[in-house]
């Protein structure tokens, strides 16, 4: 089973250079548990990338640069299949 609904989908986010950044997402319901990656402007995001934190849903960006701009969606997965969360704009000034 997996729901269609986030129980909390990403919000918009406006940081300035250099802050930290976190864009928080609680996915929907299923069984069993689905786990969460995140996409930046379509492309899956590794959690490899030093520079980001992946963590219970959350992504944490430690110290915000120009090029992590964009629209962030968040990815619930199981086997049943996976849903997108309503598009997030990070925002770097």
């Amino acid at each position: 089973v997996l729901r269609d609904d986030f129980r909390q989908p990403p919000g918009d986010v406006v940081v300035a250079a250099g802050e930290p950044a976190v864009l928080e997402c609680v996915p929907p319901r299923g069984h069993p548990e689905p786990s969460v990656s995140w996409k930046k402007d379509g492309v899956r995001l590794s959690n490899k990338d030093e520079h980001l934190t992946i963590r219970g849903g959350k992504l944490m960006v430690a110290s915000t640069r120009k090029s992590d701009a964009g629209v962030y969606v968040c990815v619930a997965t199981n086997v049943v299949g996976e849903r997108d969360s309503e598009p997030a704009e990070l925002v770097v000034f």
